[in-house]
């Protein structure tokens, strides 16, 4: 069970509270829409704020950096995808929809926004292609957007006979956006000028390549923006790369898998603890567990551990921004679980306490301000 830990000098439970913003894919008779709640990052404990359902699969979010909008993935939107604005109150946790544009492309998975709230960047699954929507004074979505459709395939002609762009991550600094690409085993990177009509274009180099047939999905950056971690779902991989100023050179790859696991492989999320000194990432398939691992001084990986989701198909988790807590995301059995996160040794201890919600499948921390 969840352990007994103290408060640093000045902080109380009350201003350990966080707004947890729920995506989710939209059940049979019903649009589960987003969910906000309150977490208190001392206790573990939630309630909720509100729910917005009048938007169809939000399955990936993104919140602008001063907390007063929110920018989600949405099969509703015009065209063929659509990516939906908002504005958030996080004093209140009340969204009010403002308005949706396409996303570029079909099949929509992956929404971020730039620092200064002025362009959202979307992936879309389906088509390979990646869009820069940019954003209006009042939160809105202007309809102008640049779209860039990828080429290629992989080796694995049934599930890479086409580019699958899956996520749009910005540099820490804003100054590039890389796009793994499912379909082609590739990292695409573009370098971002928020002031042009068409903010993207290929960085030089303009992609790193990894192993033939791992299926990049998602991307992180150490705290301190000097590493890189990705994520491959179909090998259940975590390459490991330094990183500077749009370049990445790898230097290690370490597989998610327990020794002799021969399941299916689905490997989905990542994501680095607070502090720098862990990464977690989720295996979906036949192991539903989180792969621990400590992050070494160079920013190579060393095993720690591997917890069960105590679920089905953990596709998103999240940790608390105090790095207290892990949250995941278990799609396939309609419930979010929260850990307890040992914060010396990364290791994660189920507390008991889990938040129902149907189909979730992103989890975003903000700040109530």
């Amino acid at each position: 069970m969840m352990g007994v830990f103290s408060l640093t000098q000045g902080q109380t439970s009350k201003n350990m509270q966080y707004n947890l913003l729920i995506g989710t894919y939209s059940s049979k008779d019903k649009n589960n829409g987003i969910y906000v709640y309150t977490f208190n990052a001392q206790t573990g404990e939630f309630s909720l704020r509100s729910n917005s359902p009048d938007i169809k699969n939000p399955s990936y979010l993104a919140i602008s950096k001063d907390g007063k909008h929110v920018y989600s993935v949405s099969e509703a939107g015009a065209g063929k995808g659509g990516i939906s604005a908002y504005a958030f109150n996080p004093l209140s946790g009340e969204l009010k929809f403002i308005n949706s544009v396409s996303s570029g492309g079909d099949g929509p998975c992956y929404v971020s926004v730039d620092g200064q709230n002025k362009v959202v960047f979307a992936g879309n699954y389906n088509a390979g292609s990646l869009s820069a929507i940019r954003v209006n004074q009042d939160g809105s979505l202007n309809s102008d957007i640049q779209t860039i459709q990828h080429e290629g395939s992989g080796v694995n002609k049934e599930r890479q006979d086409k580019p699958h762009v899956h996520s749009t991550v910005l540099s820490p600094d804003d100054r590039y956006l890389l796009v793994p690409d499912l379909g082609t085993d590739h990292v695409d990177i573009y370098s971002v000028d928020i002031a042009n009509v068409q903010p993207l274009k290929p960085a030089a180099p303009a992609f790193a390549s990894v192993k033939a047939g791992s299926g990049p999905r998602h991307l992180v950056f150490h705290p301190h923006g000097k590493f890189a971690y990705l994520i491959q779902e179909m090998e259940g991989l975590i390459t490991a790369f330094d990183y500077k100023d749009g370049k990445l050179t790898a230097k290690q790859s370490v597989s998610m898998l327990s020794p002799g696991f021969t399941g299916d492989v689905g490997a989905a999320d990542i994501h680095v603890s607070p502090d720098g000194k862990f990464l977690y990432g989720s295996n979906r398939g036949d192991a539903n567990d989180i792969a621990i691992y400590a992050v070494e001084r160079n920013g190579k990986l060393s095993y720690a551990g591997r917890q069960s989701t105590l679920g089905k198909t953990p596709r998103n988790f999240a940790i608390d921004p105090t790095g207290n807590f892990l949250l995941v995301a278990n799609q396939g059995t309609d419930e979010i679980i929260i850990f307890k996160r040992d914060q010396k040794t990364g290791l994660l201890t189920p507390t008991g306490k889990k938040i129902s919600v149907t189909k979730p499948v992103c989890l975003k921390f903000a700040a109530i301000k």
